[in-house]
C-alpha cells in the first residue's frame, strides 16, 4: 500500500517540477514534495505501519526518489533562471545610442591660475621655474638669507619648527640659495609654491602660496628691477594700472622696497579692497644683499642680482575681487566655478 502511494506521490513530483513555467511554481513544488512537510516526509513517518523487515527497503527507495526529484529540481531551476534572464536582457536591452548621464566639469583654482598667468608673464623675459622642499632646513630659509637667529621672523609664533634645525619653510627664496648653489650664473628663475607661517585670519591663512623671482648677472641695477616689476603688473593687471615703490627693509635684499599698485578694483578711486587709499600692496623687492651672494658661494664683486616676491592668493583676491582668503581653501563648488 505504502509502495504504491510513493509511486504515485514521485509521478506526481516529476510531472509538477519538469512542468514548472516559473522559479515560483518550481518553488511550490519543491514546498510541497521535498519539504520538511512534504509529501514524503510525511509518508516517511508512515514507514511504522510497515513490518519491520520490511522498512530498510522502503527508506532506500523513499531516498533514491527523494535524491531523483532533488536533482530534476536542480536542472529545471537552471532552466527556467535561464530561459527568465534571456527574456529580462530582450526586455531591458541598452540602447547604445541614448546619450549617456551628464557629468559635471571641474573648475580651475584661481590658485594655480594665478601662478600660470604670471609664470607666463615672466617666461617672456626669460624667466623659468625652479622648485624645493616645503620641509627646509634652517640654513636655508634663514641663515643662507642673512636672518640671524633673533629677528622676529625665526619666533615660535610665526614659524612651524619640525626638528631641530628643520622648519616648514616660510617663503619660497631657499629655492634661490639652493638654485644659487647649484647652477651656472647667470640665470633667471620663478620659485613658485606652498609657504607656511602661524597667521590666520580673514586675510591671513596658516597656508599660503608665494612666487619669487631672481635675476643674477655681471651688472644690476635698481632700475633694471623697476622695469621688470612695471611690465609684470602692467600685464598682470591692466596697462592703466599705476605702480609706486616705498622705501622698505628686508634682510635679504639692499635696498628693499615695497610694491603697490593702484586698485585695479576700483581704479584708485578708493574702496573696500585698497581701504579706501586707491592703492594696494602687492609684494617687496630689492636688489640681493651681498651677504646672501657670499652665503651661496659667489662672490658679490663680480656677481649682482635682484630680488622680488608676490603672494599669490593675495594677486588672486585683488585680481578677482574675492572678499575673504578664506574661500580660496573652502573648495566650494560654488565659488570654484566662476574661474571655469
Amino acid at each position: 500500500m505504502l509502495e504504491q502511494k510513493l509511486k504515485l506521490i514521485y509521478d506526481s513530483a516529476q510531472k509538477q517540477i519538469s512542468e514548472a513555467s516559473s522559479s515560483k511554481n518550481l518553488y511550490e513544488a519543491k514546498v510541497k514534495y521535498l519539504g520538511k512537510s512534504g509529501e514524503l516526509s510525511l509518508l516517511m513517518k508512515e514507514m511504522g505501519s510497515l513490518p519491520k523487515e520490511e522498512r530498510p527497503e522502503f527508506g532506500k527507495v523513499v531516498n533514491k526518489f527523494k535524491k531523483e526529484l532533488e536533482a530534476l529540481y536542480s536542472r529545471t531551476e537552471q532552466s527556467l533562471k535561464d530561459q527568465e534572464l534571456a527574456k529580462q536582457l530582450e526586455q531591458e536591452s541598452l540602447d547604445l545610442t541614448l546619450p549617456g548621464p551628464e557629468i559635471a566639469n571641474g573648475s580651475v583654482h584661481p590658485t594655480p591660475l594665478v601662478i600660470d598667468e604670471i609664470v607666463d608673464i615672466l617666461a617672456r623675459l626669460g624667466y623659468s621655474v625652479r622648485t624645493g622642499p616645503l620641509i627646509e632646513k634652517d640654513w636655508y630659509n634663514f641663515e643662507a638669507l642673512n636672518i640671524p637667529p633673533d629677528h622676529p621672523a625665526r619666533d615660535e609664533q610665526d614659524t612651524f619648527y619640525m626638528k631641530p634645525g628643520y622648519v616648514l619653510r616660510t617663503q619660497t627664496s631657499p629655492v634661490q640659495i639652493r638654485t644659487l648653489e647649484k647652477e651656472k650664473l647667470p640665470l633667471r628663475i620663478l620659485s613658485p609654491g606652498s609657504v607656511f607661517r602661524c597667521d590666520s585670519d580673514i586675510s591671513h591663512s596658516p597656508n599660503f602660496h608665494q612666487i619669487e623671482g631672481l635675476l643674477v648677472e655681471k651688472k644690476v641695477s635698481m632700475a633694471d628691477l623697476k622695469g621688470t616689476i612695471y611690465f609684470f603688473v602692467k600685464e598682470f593687471f591692466d596697462k592703466s594700472v599705476k605702480i609706486r615703490f616705498r622705501p622698505s627693509f628686508f634682510p635679504f635684499t639692499e635696498p628693499s622696497a615695497e610694491v603697490d599698485c593702484s586698485c585695479p578694483i576700483c581704479k584708485g578711486k578708493g574702496c573696500r579692497m585698497c581701504k579706501n587709499t586707491g592703492w594696494v600692496e602687492i609684494g617687496g623687492c630689492g636688489l640681493v644683499n651681498p651677504k646672501v651672494l657670499k652665503a651661496a658661494g659667489i662672490d658679490p664683486n663680480e656677481w649682482q642680482g635682484f630680488a622680488f616676491g608676490f603672494g599669490i592668493e593675495r594677486m588672486a583676491i585683488i585680481k578677482y575681487g574675492i572678499s575673504d582668503i578664506r574661500l580660496l581653501s573652502d573648495n566650494s563648488s560654488f565659488f570654484l566655478k566662476q574661474f571655469t
